[in-house]
């Protein structure tokens, strides 16, 4: 996850104030994508899911999933 403006492949949502950039082929490789923000004291972050996570990503928020502060 990272803060960035939306390019010419980019799908835009909007939830509230809130607006999310996510690259198309991205979208078409894993599906549905789901955040959410986790409060638990100083381990709270985002929670980043995916329907179908990419094969072979390893641990952080490129996996698929994140717990705690993802940057």
């Amino acid at each position: 996850m990272a803060l960035d403006e939306p390019k010419d492949n980019d799908k835009v949502f909007e939830e509230g104030t809130l607006k999310f950039v996510v690259d198309e082929q991205l979208i078409a490789q894993v599906g549905a994508i789901k955040v959410d923000f986790i409060e638990a004291g100083y381990q709270s972050g985002f929670s980043i899911s995916t329907e179908k996570p990419l094969p072979g990503a390893g641990g952080g928020c490129s996996s698929g999933s994140c717990g705690g502060s993802c940057g």
